[in-house]
């Protein structure tokens, strides 16, 4: 039985991954991160960089966010509570250029989203509080960094919101799709 199952979406490349967990009444198992069988799983070869932690509290909306100069790949997971997580295509020459995927992560379905390079990403938590750990393929790069709003009208993410969202400064006034800078 393979160390992990993965699921395609509808944007090529992002992929949803369940780890085996091995539990009975002590507990659970599961290998996190595994090299050897995410690359086996996905046919990716990631060399991941740095590992982020991210702590928020409920209806925080962090994204949607990428590197233009210096793209990261993100493999995300949540240790604690649940979050909402999109990839959005900015892909030029891709099919499914401008259209996103969403998908919930918790601590408790234990699921991975994968983000490949020339994607943004964000999430908003829906539990009281979330712990989200993401690793990357490049190392972060602030005067690189991108954003798009989260509630751009020509992408139309359907977030499970209630109420408005808790954005950071820079995430309210983040570039709307049409004028954001993308990739080829």
């Amino acid at each position: 039985m393979s160390a992990l199952h993965v699921a395609a979406t509808d944007i090529p490349g992002v992929l949803v991954l369940a780890p085996r967990v091995f539990a009975d009444a002590r507990g659970a198992f599961f290998e996190s991160w595994n090299e050897a069988a995410f690359a086996r799983a996905t046919g990716v070869d990631a060399r991941f960089v740095q590992d982020n932690h991210s702590v928020s509290m409920k209806s925080v909306l962090r994204g949607l966010h990428y590197q233009l100069a210096k793209p990261q790949g993100k493999l995300v997971r949540v240790v604690v509570g649940e979050v909402y997580d999109v990839a959005v295509d900015l892909r030029r020459s891709s099919k499914t250029f401008g259209r996103w995927t969403g998908v919930r992560l918790s601590a408790g379905n234990r699921l991975m989203q994968w983000v490949p390079v020339g994607c943004a990403h964000g999430f908003v938590v829906l539990s009281e509080r979330a712990e989200v750990l993401y690793k990357t393929t490049e190392f972060y790069s602030p005067a690189d960094e991108r954003s798009i709003a989260w509630n751009d009208p020509d992408l139309a993410i359907d977030w499970p919101l209630e109420g408005r969202p808790l954005l950071s400064d820079r995430d309210a006034r983040a570039t709307r799709f049409a004028e954001a800078e993308l990739f080829p």
